[in-house]
C-alpha cells in the first residue's frame, strides 16, 4: 500500500494508518521508518501500536514538505508476541508530491531594469 502526503511547500501534513485486528487475540506493533528519506518522517504519536481483540488501532505518520522533489520511505509494523500470538509484518510507502507553492512573504522593491 502507497500512503501520499501532498500539499503545499513547507506543509505539514498528518496521516493515519488504520490497523484492524480481526482475531481474539491482542497484537502489538512496533513502527519504523526507513529509505532514503526517512528522516523527514515521524511517528509524533510514539512507535507502538496495541490492537485489542476485534478492534482496531491507528499509527501516525507526520511529513513536512522542505524540498520540490518527490520524498520517499517505507514504513515497516513489526509485530512483538503478545499472549504468545505474531501478527504478519506490515509495509506500507511513503511519498510525498508538491501541490502548490505558497510564499512566505513579499519583498518590494524598485530599481533600474539598466544602465547606459
Amino acid at each position: 500500500s502507497t500512503i501520499e502526503f501532498t500539499g503545499a511547500l513547507h506543509a505539514t501534513i498528518v496521516k493515519q494508518v488504520r490497523l484492524k485486528n480481526p482475531s481474539n487475540n491482542t497484537l502489538a506493533y512496533n513502527a519504523i521508518l526507513v529509505g532514503r528519506d526517512a528522516d523527514d518522517f515521524s511517528l509524533p504519536k510514539g512507535n507502538t501500536v496495541t490492537i485489542p481483540p476485534a478492534r482496531q488501532g491507528f499509527i501516525t505518520v507526520e511529513f513536512t514538505i522542505r524540498f520540490l522533489r518527490p520524498a520517499e520511505a517505507v514504513l515497516i509494523l513489526i509485530s512483538n508476541k503478545v499472549d504468545g500470538v505474531d501478527g504478519a509484518t506490515m509495509t506500507f510507502s511513503l511519498k510525498s508530491e508538491v501541490k502548490s507553492i505558497e510564499p512566505h512573504g513579499m519583498i518590494k522593491c524598485r530599481s533600474p531594469c539598466y544602465e547606459l
